[in-house]
């Protein structure tokens, strides 16, 4: 057996579900840098949002239909409460401007692939 660890995922997994995952390794970045009262404070409750998101999205691709809907429903509501966090996060100085607008302009790309997948599952689901 090789002792290459550096093998990627595997492919079949959608790609926001990668795309979630380099998100929140940027996050992880972000939190290990937070000084200890808000990492176990804020810090914490987004890093327990992100993993929630990822949960969320990891459900979807092994759901279908109305299934397939809520969770993507619910994916997109974490990330408006990750945002939510975020900005709180920002404006207590936590996080650089830089720092913000990347981990911000992350999530919004999610969000909308998020909405155009939600949007392609409802119309097929719609169909007679």
């Amino acid at each position: 057996m090789s002792k290459n660890t550096n093998f990627p995922p595997p492919a079949k997994a959608p790609p926001v579900l990668f795309k979630t995952r380099k998100i929140y390794s940027y996050w992880l970045k972000l939190y290990r840098k937070i000084a200890k009262p808000e990492r176990f404070g804020i810090g914490e409750r987004i890093d327990k949002l992100f993993l929630e998101l990822l949960d969320l999205i990891n459900s979807s691709q092994y759901s279908s239909g109305t299934d397939k809907i809520l969770y993507l429903e619910k994916s997109i509501a974490q990330i408006d409460k990750i945002k939510f966090f975020s900005e709180i996060a920002w404006e207590n100085k936590l996080m650089t401007p830089r720092e913000y607008v990347e981990l911000l302009e992350g999530l919004q790309n999610l969000g909308k692939e998020l909405g155009g997948w939600k949007k392609s599952i409802s119309i097929k689901t719609s169909r007679p």
